[in-house]
C-alpha cells in the first residue's frame, strides 16, 4: 500500500480530491490532500511560488510523512518539483498529472500560448489584487469538457481566484533535474487546456522533459477528478506503484 500526497492545481484547494481519496482509501492507501498557500476561499492571495512550495514542504514535515508518492496536478507540477528538491529523502515517486514540467529558469506563464498569456495578464491586471478568476466558458469547454452542464456548474462553484505571482515566478530547477527520484506522467487524453500537439501539449512536450519516466494514460479532461474520480484513482495507483 502507498501513502499518496495529492497536490491540487490552480483555482482549487485540497477538497478537489475528495472523491478520488475515497476510492484510494477503500483500496487501502493512505491519502493526504494539502491546500497550497494562497489557495482556497477567504485566504490571503498575496503569495509567491516559494511560499506555495514551502506550505507543502511544511505540511509533509509536520505530519512526518515518509516514503510518499507525491502527485501534482497542472500548476502543481511546478510545486512538486521544488518540494522534491527540499525533501527528496521523503519521496518514493513523483507523479505529474497533466502537469507543467518547466525547464530550468522558466515560469509557468512561459509555457502557455501567447493568447493564454494575454488573457491571464489582463485578468490579473483587472482584478485589482493580482489574482485570476477562471472564466466559466473556459472551465466548461477546455477544463471539464467530459462532463454535463450540471457537474460543470457544481465544480465551478468550488473554485476561487488564483494568485498570479506563482505563475510568473521563474524557477531554478537545476537541482530537480539531478534528482534520482522515479517519475511518472499521468496523461488524460482529452485534456484541452493546452492546445493538443507537440508545440504546447502536456504529452509529449511536458512529459518528455522528465527524461526517463513511466507513462500512464486514460481518457478524460483536465478536471477528471470531478468527471471520473474512480477511474482517476485507479490510474494513480498504476502510476504510483513500485
Amino acid at each position: 500500500m502507498s501513502t499518496f500526497v495529492l497536490v491540487h492545481g490552480s483555482w482549487h484547494d485540497g477538497s478537489a480530491w475528495k472523491a478520488v481519496i475515497q476510492h484510494l482509501e477503500v483500496k487501502g492507501h493512505d491519502c493526504f490532500a494539502p491546500t497550497i498557500a494562497g489557495h482556497g476561499k477567504g485566504v490571503n492571495k498575496n503569495v509567491n511560488h516559494a511560499q506555495c512550495t514551502q506550505s507543502i514542504v511544511d505540511y509533509i514535515i509536520d505530519k512526518d510523512l515518509t516514503d510518499i508518492v507525491l502527485l501534482g496536478h497542472s500548476f502543481a507540477g511546478t510545486i512538486i518539483a521544488k518540494v522534491a528538491e527540499a525533501i527528496s529523502d521523503r519521496i518514493r515517486r513523483l507523479i505529474f498529472f497533466n502537469a507543467f514540467v518547466l525547464n530550468d529558469g522558466e515560469s509557468l506563464r512561459n509555457n502557455i500560448p501567447p493568447d493564454s498569456q494575454a488573457l491571464l495578464d489582463n485578468l490579473a491586471r483587472e482584478s485589482g489584487n493580482n489574482t485570476v478568476v477562471m472564466p466559466f466558458e473556459l472551465w466548461r469547454e477546455a477544463c471539464l469538457n467530459d462532463a454535463d452542464l450540471e457537474l460543470a456548474k457544481f465544480s465551478y462553484a468550488q473554485l476561487s481566484p488564483e494568485p498570479y505571482q506563482p505563475l510568473i515566478d521563474k524557477l531554478d530547477l537545476k537541482q530537480f533535474y539531478s534528482l534520482p527520484i522515479p517519475k511518472s506522467y499521468l496523461y488524460c487524453t482529452e485534456d484541452n487546456v493546452l492546445p493538443q500537439g507537440e508545440q504546447w501539449g502536456w504529452h509529449p512536450k511536458m512529459s518528455n522533459r522528465l527524461g526517463l519516466f513511466r507513462l500512464v494514460q486514460m481518457p478524460g479532461s483536465h478536471e477528471v477528478m470531478f468527471s471520473n474520480p474512480i477511474g482517476l484513482a485507479e490510474k494513480i495507483i498504476v502510476a504510483g506503484r513500485d
